[in-house]
C-alpha cells in the first residue's frame, strides 16, 4: 500500500513476524518517550515466580511492556487506569511480598490490554479488576527517575479537561526536547556545514514521533527523541526531487520531501512547532533544488496531461500531492474517483458509456431519490448549511479499504477493535451499492484501486475479521462477475480509468474535488456542499481560546476528513484525445464541436509524428548566425518572407518598408509612407502586395509589381500596432483600444479608384492593444494589451470568450497552438504563459530573467527572442529552458518562418507551410531608441 513501503508479499509477512512494537500501539495523539530493558515479575514470592524478559516503554498516556518472547502478549497499561505508582516495597506498598524487588517499579491499576499474543494481529484482549504488576529495571539507579516521570504523566492523564491534559503533555514533551539536541557526531562527513537545527515531529499515518531536525549543506537529518524506529533518518539533498508545504491538523506546519518524481509515498514528512522553522527549511531546500530540479505546478501538470505525457492515474496523483493529500496523513489521504458503475455484468464493456459513473456529479448526487431527500433537509437546515453529513474521504474510509493489509492501523484508530463484520469491506458491488443508496455513505476510492498491488483485496495475513450474520467468515473481498481474479480486477479498473470515456470526462470530477465547483455558488449548484469545517480556512484553531473546544474541533476534523486544497478556480480543460480534432470549427465556437472527427486527409497537429517534431526542433537548437545585413537605421519591427524565399520584407521604427533579396544579398527597395514608425508587415496571398501598419494610425498597401503605394486604410484613432490577414479580411490592432475587422480587397492597380474597406466588427478593449493573432481557422482571435491582459475572442459572434490577466506588463506577442487548443503569450515581465482556449484557464507559466519579445512554437517547444537579443528554446511540457542561443546584441521583437532550403538543410518540420525561423534584430512596439541598430540577421 502507499504508506507501507512496497515489498513482496513474503517480505510483508516476515515483517509482521519480526516486528511487534510500533507507534500504532499508542493512542491517537500519544507520544513514545523512552524505553528500559526490564523483567516483568509474575507471582513474586511463590514457588512459581517467573521473570519475563523484555523492554518497558514509557509513553505519554500509557506504559507498554514488550516481552522478548513472541508467544507472550504485549502488555499495555493506560496511565489513567492506574491507582498507585511507586518504587516496589516503599511507602507500605506491596507488604505481602517478603522481600522488596531491587530496582522494581510497582503499578496498581484497574484495566490492562493484552496485544499480539503469539504475534497474531487481532483485537486487543482486555482484563479488568484491581491488579498489580512489578517491573524490574536492569539499571536500578533509573528507578527513581522513571517513577517520577510516570507520576507526572499520570497526573496529566487524570486531569478532568482534555485540553488541560494536552497542554500538560505538550509541556512535558517540549521540556524533554529542550534538554536534548541533535548529535552532530552523526554527520556523514566532517566537512558538512550546519545550516539550521530545530524541533519537529516525523509524521506517519495516525502517529507522530518527536525529535530534532538538522540540515547541512548536503544532508537533511531527523533524530527521533526516543531513537525509534532507528537512531537517525537522513536524506541527501542531491537526491531530493520534490518538496511540498503541508497543512497538518489544519495548521500550516508540515513539510513533505520526495526523492522520486512520481512515487506517491514520500521519504519524510515533518511537522514543525513553529511556522518560521518550516518555512526556513523549505526555502533552504528549494534554493538548493532550484538549479537541478524543475518546479512543478498544477497548471504545468495539466498541460502535460492534456498533451498525453501523463496518464489519468499519474495526473490524479500529482493533483492530490499538490492539494495537500499525503499517504502519511489519513485525514488527507489521496482521493480517486469511482469510474465504473457496473459491478453486476459478466463482461466489462468499456466502449459503452453506460458502464461508467457520471463524473460530473459527486457520489451523493448520483442517486436522484436520495439527493431529493438530502436537498429537502438542506433547505430546512439553519446556517451553516451542508448537504452531506459525512465526507468522501476520511481515515475510517481509507482503513475500511485497507484493513486486510494494514490491520494494526484499524486497531489503532478503533481502540483495539475491528469494525462489525457486516460493515467491513466485504464486496466491491456491495460497497458501490451502499455509496449509491446509503443515507450517510458518500465515499470515493483510493489510489490502490488503480495500482498493481492486490494485497488489500486478499486476506493474506489470515486475519480473523469476524463472522457475518449469514454465517460466512470475512475473508477475501468479493469481486464483480467481470473480474476473474484480484489481478484482473485491478487491470480492468486501470483500463477503465485510462479509457476514452474517462479521459473525456475526468475534468468534470476534478472541478468537483480540486476545482471551481468545490466551494461557493458553483458547489451549491453541483450539489457538492460538505460541512464547513472540512474546507481549508473553514476553522481558525488559533482563534479558539477554550483548550477543550480546540482539541475537540481538531479531533473532529482529523476523524471526519478534509476537503483538498483548491487548485483551480476556473473550469478545468478537458483532455486532448487523439480521435478529436481542433475544438473550433469554422462555423462557430461551441464546445460540442470537439466531438467532430477529423476528416480524411485533413492534417492535424495531433497526427504529426514525434519523430518529425523532434527532428525539426533539434535543428533549431543548432542555430548559428549565417548572415548579417544593415538595412535600417533603427529597430526592425516586422518581417515577411515571400513563399519562394527569395525576398524578405521588413518594417522599422525608421518609418521605412524595405525589400531585401536573399539571392543577390542586396537591398532592392526602400519605401517611406509617412514620417512615423511602421509597426508590422505581412504579404498578401500571391506575394503581389505588402501590407504594413504605422504609428500614424494608418495601414498601407504596397504593390510589389508596380513599386507604389496602392491603397491606404485610415481606420484608427491612434497607432496601429499589429495586423493580420486571412481570407480577404484584415484584422488591425491599435493603441486606441480596439481591434477592427475589415473586409475588402485593395485596388488592383495603382492610381485606380480606392477600394472602400467595410468594417465588419470592432472589438473594444479597456486599454491599448499591442498584439493580435488568429487561430488556424480564423474563427478565434487573441489580443494582448498594454496592461498584461490576454483576451480570446469568438470572431463569428464578435464576443469575448475569456479575458485573462496573464502578465504584469505589456503583452509583447501572442499565438495559438497549431491545433488551436492553447494560446501562448509572451510579456515584458519575462513570462511565457499558456492558456487553455476552451476554459480560459492559465495552465502553464514559465519565467526567464529577460522580457521575451517574440516567439515561434509548435504546441510543445517554443523558440523565443528575448530583450537581451538571446534566442531561447523552451520545453513547455518539461517546464524549462532547453537551449540558449546568443545571436544578437540588442532586443528581439519579430520572428518569421522561411522555407527550409533558404537557411537550413531540408528537414521534415511540423509546420503546414514547411517553414523554419529567421529572426530580425528589432525592438518592437515601443518608442524608438537611436541606440538600437537596424540589422537583419539570417540564421542557419
Amino acid at each position: 500500500m502507499a504508506f507501507i513501503r512496497r515489498k513482496p508479499r513474503e517480505q510483508q509477512l516476515q515483517l509482521y513476524s519480526k516486528e511487534r512494537f510500533s507507534l500504532l500501539l499508542l493512542n491517537l495523539e500519544e507520544y513514545y518517550f523512552e524505553q528500559h530493558t526490564a523483567n516483568h515479575i509474575q507471582r513474586k514470592g511463590s514457588q512459581n515466580e517467573r521473570k519475563i524478559r523484555g523492554s518497558l516503554k514509557i509513553c505519554s498516556k500509557s506504559v507498554i511492556f514488550e516481552p522478548d518472547a513472541i508467544s507472550q502478549p504485549i502488555i499495555k497499561i493506560p496511565l489513567r487506569d492506574c491507582i498507585k505508582i511507586g518504587k516496589h516495597g516503599e511507602n507500605g506498598a506491596n507488604r505481602h511480598f517478603a522481600k522488596a524487588v531491587s530496582g522494581g517499579i510497582s503499578l496498581v491499576f484497574s484495566q490492562v490490554y493484552f496485544i499480539k499474543e503469539h504475534n497474531i494481529v487481532a483485537p486487543y484482549k482486555i482484563e479488568r479488576g484491581t491488579m498489580e504488576y512489578v517491573f524490574e529495571l536492569d539499571v536500578s539507579g533509573k528507578v527513581e527517575d522513571v517513577v517520577e516521570t510516570l507520576l507526572q504523566l499520570h497526573r496529566a492523564s487524570c486531569l478532568d479537561k482534555l485540553g488541560d491534559q494536552t497542554a500538560m503533555i505538550t509541556a512535558i514533551l517540549q521540556s524533554r526536547l529542550a534538554r536534548t539536541s541533535f548529535d552532530k557526531n552523526r554527520f556523514q562527513s566532517v566537512s558538512e556545514k550546519l545550516h539550521m537545527e530545530c524541533k519537529a515531529e516525523m509524521v506517519t499515518p495516525l502517529v507522530t514521533n518527536p525529535g530534532h531536525v538538522c540540515i547541512t549543506d548536503t544532508t537533511l537529518y531527523f533524530q527521533p527523541l526516543n531513537g525509534y524506529p532507528k537512531p537517525m533518518v537522513q536524506i541527501t539533498l542531491h537526491d531530493v526531487r520534490r518538496i511540498y508545504k503541508r497543512r497538518h491538523g489544519l495548521m500550516p506546519l508540515g513539510l513533505e520531501v520526495f526523492c522520486t518524481e512520481d512515487d506517491l509515498c514520500s521519504d519524510i514528512y515533518l511537522k514543525f512547532y513553529e511556522r518560521q522553522d518550516r518555512d526556513g527549511l523549505y526555502f533552504y531546500i528549494a534554493a538548493y533544488l532550484e538549479h537541478h530540479v524543475a518546479e512543478r505546478t498544477a497548471e504545468g501538470y495539466t498541460l502535460q496531461w492534456q498533451r498525453g505525457l501523463l496518464s489519468n492515474y499519474q495526473y490524479l496523483l500529482h493533483l492530490n500531492t499538490l492539494a495537500d493529500r499525503s499517504c502519511n496523513d489519513l485525514s488527507q489521504y489521496p482521493v480517486f474517483p469511482w469510474v465504473v458503475g457496473d459491478y453486476s455484468s459478466s463482461e466489462l464493456d468499456l466502449s459503452n458509456p453506460g458502464t461508467f459513473r457520471d463524473l460530473s456529479k459527486p457520489v451523493g448526487a448520483l442517486n436522484k431519490e436520495r439527493l431529493e431527500r438530502l436537498l429537502t433537509r438542506y433547505q430546512e437546515m439553519a446556517e451553516p448549511k451542508f448537504m452531506y453529513g459525512s465526507h468522501y474521504s476520511s481515515p475510517g474510509y481509507v482503513l475500511f479499504y485497507l484493513v486486510r493489509i494494514a490491520p494494526e492501523y484499524m486497531l489503532c484508530l478503533q481502540n483495539g477493535r475491528f469494525d462489525n463484520a457486516d460493515r467491513m469491506f466485504n464486496s466491491i458491488a456491495e460497497t458501490w451499492k451502499n455509496c449509491l443508496d446509503g443515507a450517510t455513505d458518500f465515499k470515493e476510492l483510493i489510489p490502490e484501486f488503480y495500482g498493481d498491488d492486490v494485497s488489500f483485496l486478499v486476506n493474506s495475513l489470515k486475519l480473523d475479521l469476524g463472522k457475518r450474520q449469514g454465517g460466512q467468515m470475512v475473508d477475501d473481498v468479493e469481486l464483480p462477475p467481470w473480474a476473474r481474479s484480484p489481478e484482473d480486477f485491478l487491470r480492468k479498473s486501470r483500463d477503465a480509468l485510462e479509457s476514452d470515456y474517462v479521459s473525456e470526462h475526468l475534468h468534470e470530477w476534478i472541478d468537483l474535488v480540486f476545482g471551481y465547483k468545490q466551494k461557493g455558488r458553483d458547489a451549491v449548484g453541483a450539489h457538492n456542499v460538505f460541512h464547513p469545517v472540512t474546507y481549508e480556512g473553514g476553522v481558525d484553531l488559533n482563534s479558539i481560546e477554550d483548550p477543550d473546544e480546540k482539541v475537540a474541533m481538531l479531533t473532529q476534523i482529523l476523524e471526519f476528513g478534509q476537503t483538498p486544497k483548491q487548485l483551480f478556480v476556473t473550469p478545468h480543460p478537458r483532455r486532448i484525445t487523439p480521435k478529436f480534432k481542433s475544438l473550433f470549427q469554422p462555423s462557430s465556437y461551441n464546445a460540442s464541436t470537439a466531438d467532430s472527427p477529423v476528416s480524411p486527409g485533413e492534417e492535424s497537429f495531433e497526427d504529426l509524428t514525434e519523430e518529425s517534431r523532434t527532428l525539426a526542433w533539434s535543428n533549431i537548437t543548432r542555430l548559428q548566425l549565417h548572415e548579417q545585413h544593415k538595412i535600417h537605421k533603427e529597430a526592425v519591427t516586422g518581417i515577411a518572407v515571400s513563399r519562394s524565399g527569395s525576398s524578405v520584407f521588413t518594417t522599422s521604427q525608421d518609418s521605412t518598408l524595405k525589400m531585401f533579396s536573399k539571392e543577390s544579398k542586396m537591398l532592392q527597395r526602400s519605401i517611406s509612407f509617412s514620417n512615423m514608425a511602421l509597426s508590422s508587415c505581412l504579404l498578401l496571398p500571391g506575394d503581389a502586395t505588402v501590407v504594413s501598419s504605422s504609428w500614424d494610425n494608418n495601414v498601407y498597401f504596397y504593390s510589389i509589381a508596380f513599386g507604389r503605394r496602392q491603397d491606404t486604410l485610415m481606420g484608427h484613432d491612434d497607432a496601429v500596432s499589429k495586423i493580420c490577414w486571412h481570407d480577404n479580411r484584415l484584422y488591425s490592432a491599435s493603441w486606441d483600444s480596439t481591434v477592427k475587422v475589415w473586409s475588402g480587397v485593395p485596388a488592383e492597380m495603382p492610381g485606380s479608384r480606392r477600394h472602400q474597406f467595410d468594417l465588419l466588427a470592432e472589438l473594444e478593449h479597456d486599454v491599448s492593444v499591442d498584439t493580435i493573432s488568429l487561430s488556424a481557422a480564423s474563427t478565434l482571435l487573441v489580443s494582448g494589451t498594454k496592461e498584461g491582459t490576454v483576451t480570446i475572442w469568438d470572431l463569428t459572434a464578435a464576443t469575448i470568450l475569456h479575458q485573462i490577466p496573464c502578465h504584469s506588463g505589456t503583452v509583447c506577442d501572442t499565438a495559438f497552438s497549431p491545433d488551436s487548443r492553447h494560446v501562448l503569450s509572451a510579456g515584458e515581465d519575462g513570462c511565457l504563459n499558456v492558456v487553455d482556449v476552451q476554459t480560459g484557464m492559465l495552465i502553464s507559466s514559465m519565467t526567464s530573467d529577460k522580457p521575451q519579445r517574440c516567439f515561434l512554437w509548435d504546441g510543445n517547444s517554443v523558440l523565443s527572442g528575448s530583450q537581451s537579443g538571446e534566442l531561447l528554446v523552451w520545453d513547455l511540457l518539461g517546464g524549462k529552458i532547453r537551449e540558449r542561443i546568443q545571436g544578437h546584441t540588442g532586443k528581439l521583437s519579430a520572428a518569421d518562418l522561411t522555407p527550409p532550403n533558404l537557411l537550413f538543410p531540408p528537414v521534415d518540420v511540423p509546420f503546414s507551410s514547411r517553414k523554419l525561423p529567421v529572426c530580425p534584430l528589432c525592438q518592437g512596439r515601443s518608442p524608438p531608441d537611436p541606440a538600437w541598430p537596424g540589422h537583419l540577421h539570417l540564421l542557419g
